[in-house]
């Protein structure tokens, strides 16, 4: 069953969708009525629910936290649960990142892949089923997220006031299917200043990243330095960025040194896919004479204890299974001043794991006065290849794309597919596509965009039909 004829004779409307859904900044902001997650995120949800509505679907306003649209009939549900929130744009965009500008055939802005590009497009597959008249056996709900990039509160809202779906899918991931996704644990390492020594250099401020999950791309340090040593300083601070092959910029200010590392923006589940600007302005400050104080400590444990590995080995947590490979470990945010200094750590744990096994080993690796606090995770995933849903949607991917050679996958992304049983993350990045998560530049190619539409409105009418 395809629905091809009726998508391709509304790809305007999607492509001019997705770009008015990309102009909304929905980023995390303060809290307001009727917008738990701030107005970005709020203008964003109301678009998509007008637009379903308009549509002819059911909808429904979860109080800001999440919405939905319904359609068809049955005591079973299928639900695709997609997100309209996004992080940060991050620095050095090509286009405008909430301009949803087309260049060569190419839909650009932030949340173009992740997700707002799959949201409208399981909206306009589940209206091409919905205009074909098809019969279904199962009802069909979109849940729109708003707060799946920080914390889930969506989620835990949805589920404390709504039905849980029985079985689907989001489309916020790879194809042909994903079946285990790595467990998901943020914290935060910190450190007040309590000792503090005078030095000809002195580290007064340092701020880089702009959310735990992302790789950062840019951190910044000011240094005091003694104004006859300041000459030695800048020599010595190249001279270690050119041994190390990393990018830096030096100014002056206030009498003082500007450091700004850049780096390579990259989701926090592949930081072997980005360049940590935080980590290799870390490794500079490690080697310039500081005095040894607090602030020099807080510098040198993730000087020798995390350095430019993500992968935790230096830490004991060199973990790893045959299903979901090895842990990793993304320093996304620190920021430093006379005071105190923090980090927010993201970590990514092999499906075999344990949360509880993961902190005791970071614990352990901390020196007395710094402390840990637990902010936010997610157990591992795991459903079996040989399950019903999984096959049905790799059948749905094999006809789509004539693709029978890719098998499902393992990640260490965390995707909404953890929030229900019986779901899996289908799509939307094909196989060999590029990775533009959280990325700068990010984009969703139109033709992609289209036949994502007709893979999901396959889907859709396959599991209404089991």
């Amino acid at each position: 069953m395809t629905f091809d004829k009726l998508i391709d004779d509304m790809a305007a409307d999607i492509i001019k969708s997705t770009q008015e859904i990309l102009r909304y900044k929905s980023v995390k902001g303060n809290p307001m009525p009727g917008a738990p997650f701030g107005e970005g995120v709020k203008l964003s949800l109301d678009y998509v629910l007008s637009l379903a509505e308009k549509m002819g679907f059911e909808v429904k306003n979860l109080d800001g936290y999440a919405g939905y649209a319904q359609y068809g009939e049955g005591d079973e549900m299928v639900g695709i649960l997609a997100h309209l929130d996004v992080v940060p744009e991050g620095s050095g965009w090509t286009y405008p990142p909430y301009g949803g500008e087309i260049h060569d055939n190419r839909i650009y802005g932030r949340g173009a892949i992740d997700d707002k590009g799959p949201a409208i497009a399981s909206l306009y597959a589940l209206k091409a089923v919905k205009d074909s008249g098809v019969s279904l056996k199962r009802k069909v709900r979109i849940i729109f997220g708003t707060n799946e990039e920080t914390g889930w509160g969506d989620i835990d809202y949805y589920k404390g006031h709504d039905r849980y779906p029985d079985l689907g899918f989001t489309p916020d991931a790879n194809f042909p299917l994903i079946y285990a996704e790595k467990g998901i644990l943020t914290c935060k390492i910190e450190m007040d200043f309590e000792n503090r020594k005078e030095g000809y250099v002195e580290l007064k401020r340092l701020s880089g990243g702009s959310a735990a999950n992302m790789v950062p791309d840019y951190c910044e340090a000011y240094l005091w330095v003694e104004p006859t040593k300041k000459d030695y300083t800048k020599m010595l601070i190249m001279r270690i960025a050119s041994e190390d092959s990393v990018n830096i910029k030096l100014s002056e200010d206030d009498g003082g040194i500007i450091i700004k590392s850049y780096g390579v923006a990259a989701h926090g589940s592949t930081p072997e896919k980005g360049v940590n600007a935080i980590m290799q302005l870390i490794m500079i400050l490690y080697r310039l004479d500081f005095a040894k104080d607090d602030v020099y400590q807080y510098i040198t444990h993730f000087a020798e204890k995390v350095g430019m590995d993500y992968t935790g080995k230096s830490m004991g947590l060199d973990i790893r299974d045959d299903i979901s490979g090895g842990l990793t470990y993304n320093v996304g945010v620190m920021h430093i001043d006379d005071k105190r200094g923090y980090a927010e750590i993201n970590i990514r744990y092999p499906v075999t794991s344990r949360k509880d096994v993961v902190e005791g080993i970071i614990k352990e690796q901390l020196p007395s006065r710094f402390k840990y606090t637990y902010l936010n995770g997610f157990e591992p995933l795991y459903v079996s290849t040989d399950s019903e849903l999984t096959k049905k949607l790799m059948d749905v991917y094999r006809k789509a794309t004539g693709d029978d050679v890719s098998m499902p996958i393992a990640i260490g992304g965390g995707t909404y597919a953890r929030a229900f049983k019986n779901f899996v993350a289908f799509g939307p990045v094909f196989p060999g596509g590029v990775e533009l998560a959280h990325q700068r530049d990010e984009y969703i190619d139109v033709d992609h965009l289209i036949k994502l539409v007709k893979i999901y409105s396959m889907a859709i009418y396959e599991l209404c039909n089991i």
